[in-house]
C-alpha cells in the first residue's frame, strides 16, 4: 500500500467544474427558492387588488406610514453598503474594515427590525381585518422573518470575525451571509414600492 493510499480516508473529494464555490451556489439557489415564495405572496396582493377590490387601496380609514418606511428603507439599503464594505475590506485583509462593517450592518438591520415591530405596534389594525391587512401583514412579516434570519447570520459572522477567524484566503463565511442580506434588501425595495407606494 502507497503512503498516498494509507493517507486518503473515505470518498474522493468531489469534482468542481465552476469558478463559483458550492457554498456560493447553494445560497443562489436557496435564494431562488425564496423568490418563488415572495412571488407567490406577491401574486395574493396583485390579485386582491385587481380583482377583489380594485376600487380603493388601501380601504377607506386604513392609512401605512409611508415617511416612517422610507427612512427604514434608507437604513436597509445603507446596510448593503457596509455589508460591502466589510466583505471588500477582509479580501484586503483589513480586519478593523470588516469589524467595523459587520458590526454597521447588524446595527443597521436590526434598527430596520425593531422600527418594524414598533409600526406594527401603531397601525392600529390587525391582520385579520381584512384583505387589505392580511396581505400588508403577509408581505411585510415574511419579509421581517428574512431580516430576523439575516441578523443571525450576520451575527455569527460578526462573532466569528472577532475571533480572527476570516482572512483574504478564507471569507466565504462573510460572503455568503452577505449574498442573502443582499437578497432581503433588494426584495424589501419591491414590497415598499408595491405595499406602501403603489
Amino acid at each position: 500500500m502507497t503512503a498516498h493510499a494509507a493517507e486518503h480516508h473515505g470518498p474522493p473529494p468531489a469534482h468542481q467544474s465552476s469558478r463559483v464555490s458550492s457554498s456560493v451556489v447553494g445560497m443562489l439557489l436557496f435564494i431562488a427558492s425564496e423568490t418563488m415564495l415572495f412571488g407567490a405572496f406577491f401574486t395574493a396582493l396583485f390579485f386582491v387588488r385587481v380583482v377583489a377590490a380594485p376600487d380603493e387601496w388601501p380601504p377607506a380609514g386604513f392609512h401605512l406610514p409611508v415617511f416612517v418606511a422610507g427612512v427604514n428603507t434608507a437604513i436597509l439599503l445603507t446596510s448593503s453598503f457596509t455589508m460591502h464594505w466589510a466583505l471588500q475590506s477582509i479580501k484586503r485583509g483589513s480586519r478593523a474594515g470588516l469589524l467595523a462593517g459587520l458590526v454597521l450592518t447588524f446595527a443597521m438591520g436590526l434598527t430596520f427590525l425593531l422600527t418594524q415591530v414598533i409600526e406594527y405596534a401603531r397601525l392600529g389594525f390587525a391582520w385579520h381585518e381584512n384583505a387589505f391587512t392580511t396581505t400588508f401583514y403577509g408581505l411585510t412579516g415574511l419579509h421581517g422573518a428574512h431580516v430576523f434570519v439575516g441578523l443571525t447570520l450576520l451575527g455569527m459572522a460578526t462573532i466569528r470575525a472577532f475571533r480572527g477567524h476570516y482572512s483574504p484566503e478564507h471569507h466565504h463565511g462573510v460572503e455568503i451571509p452577505g449574498i442573502y442580506w443582499h437578497f432581503v434588501d433588494v426584495m424589501w425595495i419591491v414590497v415598499y414600492a408595491t405595499v406602501y407606494i403603489l
